[in-house]
Parts: C-alpha cells; structure tokens; sequence
C-alpha cells in the first residue's frame, strides 16, 4: 500500500509555470506507475500525465503535451508535474495516482491509490 501527499499547487498568471510534487509513503515506491490527474468545476476528472515504475516511459494527455513533463525520483519517492505555458484552461484540482500495473493507464479505475489533490488555479 502506499498514501499520497501532493503540493505545490497556487494561483499563477497565464504563461508562468509552477512545479507539482507528490510524496509517496509506504513500501516499494519504485515499484508503481504513476500518474495526474485534474478535475476542473463542473467536470469529470482527466487523465494529464503517466510515468511507468521504471521511469523509462511517459504519457501525455494531448491538451498539455510539449507544455507539461512528468518525472519521478525513486530515491525520494517522489512524483513530480512540471506545467509551464499555463493556461486558464489548466485551472484544476490535481490528483496523485498510483498502480502496480496498466502502465500508462488513462482511466481512473485503473488506479488503486489517490492523493488528496492540490488546487491550481491559472488566472488570464
């Protein structure tokens, strides 16, 4: 089992970046794919982003791909979003998801372990 704690979230202007962390507990860290999501007002939540246990693959939601990159630190176990060319339409609470497998999964109920979400909000 593993908890999540995600952070970094704010308010920030259009184009500014800011940088997600998702601290992960629990035991064999390396060993989940990760993974955002963000739900928006009023919508369901959406897949942003994925990155395989083995930090050797990484997915994109079209809507932030070239503006968004995941990476992750296995020593820290840690999960990190680095956004940047914000939009308004990137305005979201974000999610930290883990599972032991689907590698690269777009679907909710795929993942086992959520964190609490962190609030970004993009103001034009």
């Amino acid at each position: 089992q593993v908890q999540l704690v995600e952070s970094g979230g704010g308010l920030v202007q259009t184009g500014d970046s800011l940088r997600l962390s998702c601290a992960a507990s629990g035991r064999a860290f390396s060993s989940y794919n990760m993974a955002w999501f963000r739900q928006a007002p009023g919508k369901d939540r959406d897949f942003v982003s994925a990155i395989s246990w083995s930090e050797d693959t990484t997915y994109y939601a079209d809507s932030v791909k070239g503006r968004f990159t995941i990476s992750r630190d296995n020593d820290k176990n840690t999960v990190y979003l680095q956004m940047n060319s914000l939009e308004a339409e990137d305005t979201a609470v974000y999610y930290c998801a883990a599972n032991r497998g689907s590698t690269g999964s777009r679907r909710e109920g795929d993942y086992a372990y959520w964190g609490q979400g962190t609030q970004v909000t993009v103001s034009s």
